[in-house]
């Protein structure tokens, strides 16, 4: 009998097959394999990458930093992208297990990742793919089939940092060539306080006192700026007289005086207001390169033709440093010189767990000496 006479079924065709709930199709470029799909999806509704992208981060600006925010932004971009391009998925519920495999493959050498870069990016995707699944984009349980590579021990601790040495030879450049610029004042407080560059640019003039020496943290979001740990990140952090000087200095001699568009006078200006965190960034990257507060290259570069020396490829110098390797030194150092690791999870406003697996670069041979140096006075 010729069923499919009937209207009752219907035969695949040559371009298309089933096989356990799945339909398969030849691609249309010869000798590619055949792009392997739900047939379909229970309870899902359909939505492209993008869209999803774009209500996820919606969402979590609710939540989270701005730099969080932008973080996200770009790793899920390469998602999207790999969705777009590569692998033809223009609705999520047909995203599978296999998909994610590949789209892991494919980001390890389309962006030549090295294992903590990779781990990074793709527990972001996981984040993302499981808020997905609470939207019915995709099936529940998918984001358990992003496979995270493993890590040895400390293999994710980041290492940059500005060393003791270094940030006395730049502080004392700072101080003798470029006195109460905005940069010399920016590298004290941040070596000094080992607070954030986020934390540093959300200062107004009216939370440092220079007679009681200090200044007040606070986390203003509804002004734009934020403290990473929000209101857990309020704090006085007090200061040096040398730091204040350094303030002092720059608030009377180089301080533009501007407020922002909220009508805030913020500590550290530009001409046309509050700067955005990335030219504050941008200042220690341009400050922090060897050449610029020694005079050499540690690296045997000519310097008048090296490509760091042009202030807006200042980040290229192997030498240079962000911000938050200014923070990381100077945590080691606080360490270094036995101040208690509360104090300085209280200063610095980071956890006790953070700071030793992230922040702490002294070696265990010199904690075993601070160590002595207690245990010898029982």
């Amino acid at each position: 009998m010729d069923l499919a006479a009937f209207g009752q079924f219907s035969l695949p065709s040559a371009a298309t097959a089933t096989h356990d709930g799945y339909a398969t199709s030849a691609h249309p470029q010869a000798g590619l394999p055949a792009i392997r799909k739900p047939m379909c999806a229970n309870n899902l509704e359909p939505i492209t990458p993008e869209e999803a992208k774009a209500m996820y981060l919606e969402q979590r600006k609710q939540e989270v930093s701005d730099s969080t925010i932008q973080a996200h932004h770009y790793r899920l971009g390469h998602f999207v992208e790999w969705c777009d391009k590569v692998a033809e998925i223009d609705n999520l519920n047909e995203l599978t297990g296999r998909d994610l495999q590949r789209y892991k493959l494919w980001r390890r050498e389309d962006g030549d990742l090295n294992n903590v870069s990779l781990s990074t990016q793709l527990s972001t995707l996981r984040v993302f793919i499981r808020w997905c699944e609470k939207i019915d984009a995709v099936e529940s349980g998918t984001h358990d089939k992003i496979l995270i590579p493993s890590l040895d021990k400390n293999e994710d601790r980041r290492t940059a940092k500005l060393d003791k040495g270094a940030a006395e030879r730049l502080i004392e450049y700072l101080r003798q060539f470029e006195f109460a610029t905005r940069t010399h004042a920016l590298v004290e407080l941040l070596w000094h306080s080992g607070m954030r560059i986020g934390a540093a640019h959300g200062l107004d003039v009216e939370d440092y006192d220079p007679e009681e020496q200090y200044v007040e943290l606070r986390h203003r979001p509804e002004t734009d700026t934020r403290l990473k740990n929000k209101e857990a990140g309020e704090r006085y952090v007090a200061l040096s007289p040398e730091v204040c000087d350094a303030l002092d200095g720059y608030l009377r001699y180089n301080r533009d005086k501007v407020a922002d568009e909220y009508d805030r006078n913020p500590l550290f200006t530009s001409r046309q207001g509050r700067p955005a965190k990335s030219s504050l960034r941008d200042s220690i990257y341009r400050i922090t390169r060897p050449c610029q507060y020694t005079g050499e290259c540690p690296h045997d570069r000519e310097i008048d033709s090296c490509e760091a020396i042009e202030n807006n490829k200042a980040s290229t110098c192997p030498s240079s440093v962000s911000p938050h390797a200014i923070r990381r030194g100077s945590i080691t150092y606080h360490l270094s010189e036995d101040v208690p690791e509360k104090v300085v999870s209280d200063r610095m406003n980071v956890s006790l767990d953070v700071l030793e697996k992230h922040y702490d670069r002294r070696t265990e041979r010199k904690k075993s000496e601070q160590r002595r140096d207690y245990t010898d006075k029982i």
